[in-house]
């Protein structure tokens, strides 16, 4: 198991479906002084809604379908990203599915906290490891895929 540490000022993704970006901006407007603490990124329209609306400075990647998911992703796989509010829609299908599960696969993978509901973000964003510097535990896979690999 590899140790990781995230520093105290945390990056943090957040990424919402079109019927919950309304519930995702009322959030970020309820928590704005919290998040104003650290760094933000976040899909296409989301992440230009909620700049726009909050004043919060907030770096916008492509837009899901187009790969903003799969780029936060890859941000997480590099250490970019510490923390993923998804507020995603459970009860419509999405074109981009796969790249919906891609993404929460990869959080889980590289051990980073995932909120996908607001009581969860607001757990998530109240307890005291948001503010401090903390490890997060990466498993090391080597083994397994090299022992798939030789199947």
């Amino acid at each position: 198991m590899n140790m990781d540490k995230i520093a105290k000022q945390k990056n943090i993704a957040l990424v919402a479906h079109d019927n919950s970006k309304k519930d995702l901006l009322q959030w970020v407007k309820d928590n704005k002084e919290l998040l104003s603490r650290h760094f933000l990124c976040g899909t296409g329209a989301t992440a230009t809604l909620i700049a726009e609306q909050t004043g919060l400075p907030v770096r916008a990647y492509k837009s899901g379908p187009l790969g903003g998911d799969q780029q936060i992703g890859a941000l997480i796989s590099e250490g970019m990203i510490n923390f993923l509010i998804f507020f995603w829609d459970p009860l419509s299908s999405q074109p981009h599915d796969p790249d919906v599960k891609a993404l929460l696969r990869i959080a889980v993978l590289y051990d980073i906290p995932v909120a996908m509901n607001r009581s969860t973000a607001d757990y998530l964003l109240t307890s005291p490891l948001v503010d401090q510097e903390c490890q997060r535990h990466i498993i090391q896979y080597n083994s397994f895929i090299d022992e798939e690999d030789s199947k």
